[in-house]
């Protein structure tokens, strides 16, 4: 693999079809209730009494702290863009199952596509694919988004 000596990757290092995973982080009731109490205060985020009466039949994590979770686990992969992973957007974000108090989450992170950037020519917009999993092999989230990663031999 080609990168510098801090293991930062730049566009020149990438490809269409490239998969890194991440490694895996757990997921505890404490986080889930205290994540929920800040930003997403919901019964079946905060209790786990009335979370057994909701849709979801127990706790689950809010899609908000999966998503940063996620993001944890793309920045602490292999996947070290050289200035950081400077978001452009997300173009698609899906919850297909929760996440519960217990789980281990895991991320696929896919190279989809690549161009140059117009108006940066010493970046190149980099769109992923990042699926998160849990230890049952389950996505729990999909997410498409855009991503400005430097060059490492800069065009005028």
């Amino acid at each position: 693999m080609s990168g510098t000596a801090t293991n930062h990757l730049f566009y020149d290092d990438l490809a269409i079809g490239r998969v890194v995973r991440s490694q895996s982080i757990a997921v505890t009731a404490e986080e889930i209730k205290s994540f929920a109490t800040r930003y997403d205060p919901q019964p079946f985020h905060l209790d786990a009494t009335a979370a057994e009466a909701s849709v979801f039949g127990g706790l689950v994590a809010s899609g908000w702290l999966t998503a940063a979770l996620t993001m944890r686990l793309m920045v602490t992969s292999q996947f070290k863009f050289g200035g950081g992973a400077i978001g452009l957007g997300v173009e698609t974000l899906q919850w297909p199952k929760p996440v519960r108090p217990g789980d281990t989450l895991s991320a696929a992170i896919e190279v989809l596509a690549m161009r140059g950037s117009d108006s940066k020519p010493g970046f190149g917009i980099v769109k992923l694919r990042t699926s998160t999993s849990n230890q049952h092999g389950e996505i729990v989230q999909v997410m498409v988004s855009n991503v400005l990663v430097p060059r490492r031999t800069k065009t005028s």
